[in-house]
């Protein structure tokens, strides 16, 4: 079968779009310039809301198997032990918000589960394979692959662009990318092993007078190694000897041996915003659209939720409503500016050496994202996200309402209907104890689902395929 969406980049963001076009039957090829996969931990910090993004597309419990929760930071200054800091603290699950606290799984674990659920659909990876050049007309896209030296013309209805900061895509399509890079700062990241440390934990090694200025050791699931994070300071070159000559100084001991350098790289403050996120039949996603601090782990957490907007919409423009593509703009774009200042504010935090850049509150889950219109002001509007909430189904079994929302279809809920409902399949009445329904319904036993979506007898909420309310009445 013909491919209908060429996707650019195998990234997290370019496997989500994958994934959710393949779960809807729609034909996806997905190539990468890359020679191989990526094989370091960059973007390690999972945020609650993607855990439900991963819930709804069956590899939850495969991320929660490979990763670990945020560790414990151990404070050392002045090579003394001082105490142990959370950067967030622990939330309890409440019946609205399952999976309140974000996970770490270092991004190739993270990048190697996804492609593990796309193959179930028979989707492969093509790497080393480069999109040179494309052309758009009214009804779809012409691409050129080159593979080997060999090229491949290739035509699709739709091409997204996934690519990464220096995105092929965005460069051809002459969109502009906004923002600021500060040569003058430098940090660096990398996987390493460091055995004298009791991996349970995470390290935050610097000087008595400086408390702002030291190096953070954050420990990787599967093994012994940690991401080391510092600046790196004037010409200094990423190798191990550099890390070790930093770990020597600013912990102030002689235990710590540095080894098995897997992954390292340089990062420079590079803060950018793709003008538009689509031209016609092409669009931006992920790094291609907007570039972030590390600070907040946002970046990957952005880019997975870029593609869990825009997939569904993909899928039924394929299908013939192209209706809802003109709201990936505007939806995700506004999302990104949002939350490029909220790490851009935390990196100005740790270059002030601020103590405030060492805490994540709220605003680093996502989970209070939305795409409601500003001026509503009703307590749950269209464009917030669907809360969950345990119910009981027709034959008494426990079931949450992240069940019924699984999947590639959106879901209506007619609040407290007991006669016929609206035609449909994944139409729901939900009831309260002691009481039935002539369709199907489920069973709001403790009240928490009329409690979280406000809703009276004959309130009606159609919640969309990623998760985001599109009505309520």
């Amino acid at each position: 079968m013909q491919e209908q969406v060429l996707v650019a980049g195998a990234g997290p963001t370019g496997l989500t779009i994958g994934l959710e076009l393949a779960r809807r039957d729609i034909p996806v090829r997905i190539v990468d310039q890359a020679a191989e996969f990526f094989a370091g931990s960059r973007g390690d910090g999972i945020q609650p809301r993607t855990l439900e993004v991963f819930d709804d597309l069956g590899v939850l419990d495969a991320v929660l198997a490979a990763g670990i929760p945020m560790p414990i930071m151990r404070v050392h200054l002045g090579g003394e032990f001082v105490g142990e800091h959370r950067m967030a603290e622990l939330v309890e699950p409440t019946p609205a918000f399952p999976h309140p606290n974000p996970w770490v799984l270092g991004q190739s674990g993270t990048e190697a589960i996804l492609r593990e659920r796309l193959a179930e659909f028979g989707v492969h990876v093509e790497l080393d394979t480069a999109l040179t050049t494309f052309d758009q007309d009214a009804t779809g896209v012409t691409a050129t692959l080159t593979r080997d030296g060999v090229e491949e013309t290739v035509r699709v209805a739709y091409l997204v662009g996934a690519d990464g900061g220096r995105s092929t895509v965005r460069k051809a399509l002459g969109i502009a990318f906004e923002g600021t890079t500060d040569e003058s700062l430098r940090m660096l990241l990398g996987d390493v092993r460091a055995d004298a440390l009791d991996h349970q934990f995470g390290y935050w090694f610097a000087g008595a007078e400086h408390p702002m200025e030291g190096i953070a050791m954050s420990p990787l699931p599967g093994g012994r190694q940690f991401q080391f994070a510092a600046p790196l300071t004037g010409d200094a070159e990423p190798t191990l000897e550099v890390l070790q000559e930093y770990v020597d100084r600013y912990s102030g001991r002689t235990d710590i041996t540095l080894s098995e350098l897997t992954w390292v790289t340089v990062w420079r403050p590079n803060v950018r915003l793709a003008e538009r996120f689509r031209v016609g039949r092409v669009f931006l996603a992920g790094d291609a659209a907007h570039v972030h601090p590390p600070t907040g782990g946002q970046g990957m957490n952005t880019g997975i939720q870029d593609a869990y907007n825009l997939g569904w919409k993909l899928a039924a423009a394929v299908h013939g409503d192209e209706s809802q593509l003109d709201s990936y703009e505007s939806e995700r774009r506004r999302v990104a500016a949002h939350v490029l200042g909220i790490s851009s504010g935390l990196l100005n935090k740790l270059v002030d050496g601020d103590e405030d850049a060492m805490r994540r509150g709220p605003e680093t889950q996502q989970l209070d994202i939305s795409y409601r219109d500003p001026a509503d002001r009703a307590p749950l509007a269209p464009g917030d996200r669907a809360p969950d909430a345990p119910l009981k189904d027709m034959a008494g079994n426990p079931i949450r309402l992240f069940d019924l929302f699984r999947g590639p279809h959106a879901t209506t809920l007619c609040f407290g209907e007991t006669g016929q409902l609206p035609p449909g399949s994944d139409t729901y009445a939900v009831v309260r104890p002691g009481t039935t329904a002539a369709g199907q319904y489920v069973v709001d036993v403790e009240g928490h689902a009329f409690t979280a979506y406000h809703a009276t007898d004959g309130t009606r909420v159609v919640v969309r395929p990623d998760g985001y309310l599109a009505e309520r009445s």
